[in-house]
């Protein structure tokens, strides 16, 4: 079951995570919300980030300090 976030508008967003590679050819893990389940959905925020959300409502990771 992915991971879902309810924002303050009602809207219900899942957490996806895809691994890309930069330019310098560092292999490097992206998050990001949708408001579909599709592949790459997580089943839980990784243990160093934490959910926050935007002025706009909209879900984000941040490192936890």
């Amino acid at each position: 079951m992915a991971y879902a976030h309810t924002n303050s508008k009602g809207t219900t967003y899942y957490l996806h995570s895809k691994q890309t590679t930069l330019k310098n050819g560092r292999e490097q893990t992206i998050y990001y919300f949708g408001k579909q389940v599709k592949e790459g959905a997580l089943d839980a925020v990784p243990a160093d980030r934490e959910v926050a959300e935007t002025s706009n409502g909209l879900p984000v990771l941040k490192k936890k300090k």
